[in-house]
């Protein structure tokens, strides 16, 4: 990752290039708000990291031009200005995120590599779907066509693992190992019945069924 810091006191510019040469990251420093504009907006870089004060142009007038010219590298504010009016200033102005001096290297280093997941789309998955059914995982919420599914907890791990292998056969073997953490076939019919009752609740009250039994093979989530 390809990190412009634009900070105009050298030693934090360097001390924050240093930590992210030690996480595996690239760090160009520029001293002036000015220079750093045009460095930004030469398109090179993953995140920028801009200072609130800078001399020639401040932060939030450099990140807000920077936005105006169709910018859309994620920016972090990183300033001694901590007070709540300040960070909506900066927010406001086109900044992705504030963190205040002083402030932890891991924080640091954290805080620039989740903006550029973000920017990437590489975030982690918090929502599955399968035709209209969808599945929140944060809130552990289940709706199909927007009417609540009340699922027991080992039947939302169930339909979980089916949702992520949508339209794949899924085997017994492989519903004893990732959701009973089975690694031997206990020879019962809990997989059934445990099917069985899912089916009930997904598909009952719907005229298209999605939870379909592949017969000697196991079973295949889809519309």
């Amino acid at each position: 990752m390809r990190v412009l810091v634009i900070e105009d006191d050298r030693e934090t510019a360097g001390f924050i290039a240093e930590v992210l040469a030690d996480a595996g990251h690239e760090a160009e420093l520029v001293h002036d708000g000015t220079s750093g504009l045009e460095r930004a907006q030469a398109g090179e870089f993953d995140v920028l990291v801009v200072d609130r004060m800078l001399p020639g142009k401040d932060g939030l007038s450099l990140v807000r031009e920077y936005r105006e010219g169709g910018g859309a590298s994620p920016a972090l504010f990183l300033t001694a200005l901590n007070d709540v009016d300040n960070r909506v200033e900066g927010l406001r102005a086109g900044g992705d995120d504030y963190l205040p001096k002083p402030f932890a290297p891991a924080e640091l280093v954290a805080r620039i590599e989740t903006l550029d997941r973000r920017q990437s789309g590489d975030m982690p998955v918090t929502v599955l779907k399968a035709a209209d059914l969808e599945m929140d995982l944060l809130a552990r919420k289940v709706t199909r066509r927007g009417q609540k599914v009340d699922l027991q907890p080992r039947e939302f791990r169930l339909l979980e693992y089916l949702m992520r292998n949508a339209g794949q056969v899924v085997t017994r073997k492989m519903l004893l190992e990732k959701v009973w953490d089975y690694h031997f076939d206990p020879q019962t019919n809990v997989i059934d019945v445990h099917v069985s009752r899912l089916r009930s609740k997904i598909d009952k009250d719907f005229d298209e069924p999605l939870l379909h039994t592949v017969r000697g093979s196991g079973y295949r989530l889809e519309a």
